[in-house]
């Protein structure tokens, strides 16, 4: 039987030290035949002319491609490039690895993803286990959004959300290989048949869900997305956007977020999924004020969810840039 043979793809956006980082440990995870593609997405801080040296000094020139893009499209746009390249012999990659610049697989996980998909050929999409560097697990398997998921995510009320649990979006982790609607592209592994039939990112999106809509796409088409929990991998997160440090919510989260409902079931349900989410935020905030609680939404969140639906501008601070943290270590 022919070895598969991998594609990693690690998309940088002016974090080069952890870019490199990610890079090392693909290598030392990568099966025989194996190529990584690293991606600078238009950092525009001379992270593309440090990682092309550090490539030429480190000796990875026989294992590892530098592909500088001429703009900066998100994340999707950025991926695309390397799903759209072919290995260095010319042949196309069995599977493509998508590796976040902040995620290291641990030895074996690149090769328990494609033994999964080895032995699920009806399986286009795979996804790891992701934890904090302190160990702690992330989520990283859910379902598709919905309105009475926006309800139970914008309550965050005990009896909403048991009578709506099969609509939650992020569930319990599973402890076992589980098909799940859609998982997070920090670390995924995707088969490149699927996509050849189903096509790459929706370029529509520039940052967040993205591989909600491929892995929704996907299962329009007949592939089948799973969760493996015994593929792992670390994940400090959100680096680049610096989401955990987000004071409020920028733009491109709404528009993504209004794109996906109006793409996948039409504007109608569209605007119910607003409505519900609005809904669901009044009673958490309801329950706030009475109990004396800290609403747990980014300020003017609910404002500035509700203009966008209305198809008007957010507050100024949510139109600010993507701005990455500082990269910390050597």
């Amino acid at each position: 039987m022919t070895q598969p043979r991998v594609m990693v793809i690690v998309l940088n956006y002016r974090t080069p030290r952890l870019s490199l980082r990610a890079v090392r440990a693909a290598l030392e995870d990568l099966p025989p035949g194996g190529e990584v593609v690293l991606i600078d997405n238009a950092s525009e801080d001379g992270s593309g002319a440090l990682l092309e040296a550090e490539i030429e000094r480190r000796g990875w020139q026989q294992a590892v491609r530098f592909v500088q893009s001429p703009r900066n499209g998100g994340f999707g746009a950025g991926n695309n490039i390397g799903l759209s390249m072919r290995l260095s012999d010319g042949a196309r990659p069995d599977y493509f690895y998508l590796l976040n610049s902040d995620a290291f697989p641990d030895p074996g996980c690149i090769a328990g993803l494609v033994a999964h998909l080895e032995a699920h050929p009806e399986a286009g999409i795979v996804g790891s286990h992701l934890r904090g560097e302190g160990g702690e697990p992330h989520t990283t398997a859910f379902r598709f959004p919905s309105a009475a998921g926006e309800l139970e995510g914008g309550a965050r009320i005990g009896p909403i959300s048991r009578l709506l649990d099969r609509a939650r979006v992020a569930p319990e982790p599973p402890l076992r290989a589980t098909r799940v609607d859609w998982v997070a592209g920090a670390s995924v592994l995707m088969r490149a048949r699927m996509l050849e039939e189903i096509g790459l990112f929706d370029e529509g999106f520039f940052l967040y869900f993205e591989e909600t809509d491929l892995c929704r796409r996907a299962a329009r088409a007949g592939w089948h997305c799973w969760y493996q929990p015994h593929a792992r991998a670390v994940h400090l997160g959100s680096v680049s956007t610096g989401m955990r440090h987000w004071q409020r919510v920028p733009a491109y989260w709404f528009a993504s977020r209004a794109r996906y409902f109006r793409k996948t079931h039409g504007r109608p349900y569209a605007a119910l999924a607003l409505l519900a989410r609005l809904a669901g935020g009044g009673l958490h905030h309801l329950r706030c004020a009475l109990t004396g609680r800290t609403p747990e939404d980014p300020p003017h969140f609910l404002r500035d969810l509700l203009r966008t639906g209305l198809g008007l501008p957010p507050g100024a601070a949510a139109r600010a840039p993507v701005r990455p943290v500082a990269e910390e270590g050597p």
